[in-house]
């Protein structure tokens, strides 16, 4: 009887022992080869961040770019209100700065949570971009001394210009950009100046 025990106890413990050992060399595998490959095939099959997550130099490039673009442009429509004479050129001067005054503030916010530099309004040289389409200092003087009709076309051929160059500038960010709220404005100014920009031509034309 006691031999009968001790036989059962051994085999208990035996099997207990090889349980044991199954189990942890199941852990191991888990936290080993194992768990590496689960990883990898969860990293194959993870989807991309989503777009808009992340920023890079192109989007900061956008934005600092942009900024004194659109604060040139605004400045120009800014001299329609008292020297234009056609209403179209006041209407569309209007509409040019209540379109591009928000963005400013927009690019900038958007600068800020990116801990990149502002552009400061003091910074603003016409001459000393390279931005397409800014405007030289020659260029804004004339401007400014215009009025009437002389004003009309001047400010026309020379916004056409600056929206060509905004256009340039958002084709590359929707390119190269990375962040979607950047590309989606991108967006949004290629279409919006791309029509004015037919717009303002009709007007040259008529």
């Amino acid at each position: 009887m006691t031999s009968y025990r001790h036989t059962a106890r051994r085999a208990a413990i035996a099997a207990a022992v090889t349980t044991a050992a199954l189990t942890l060399a199941a852990c191991g595998g888990a936290n080993g080869s194992t768990s590496s490959a689960a990883s990898a095939s969860a990293s194959a099959s993870a989807p991309a961040p989503a777009a808009g997550s992340a920023h890079n130099a192109a989007d900061v490039s956008f934005a600092q770019g942009m900024i004194p673009h659109h604060r040139q442009a605004v400045e120009m429509a800014d001299l329609a209100a008292t020297r234009a004479s056609s209403p179209e050129v006041k209407k569309l001067a209007a509409e040019i700065k209540k379109a591009q005054d928000p963005e400013i503030k927009t690019l900038s916010g958007w600068l800020t949570s990116w801990d990149a530099q502002v552009p400061t309004q003091g910074s603003m040289d016409h001459s000393g971009h390279s931005m397409p389409g800014m405007m030289a200092d020659d260029d804004m003087s004339t401007l400014e001394k215009a009025s009437g009709p002389a004003f009309d076309t001047a400010f026309l051929k020379l916004m056409v210009k600056h929206h060509e160059g905004a256009v340039e500038m958002a084709r590359t960010e929707k390119s190269a950009g990375a962040d979607q709220s950047a590309k989606d404005m991108a967006d949004a100014i290629i279409t919006s100046q791309s029509a004015e920009i037919t717009r303002m031509n009709t007007l040259l034309d008529k």
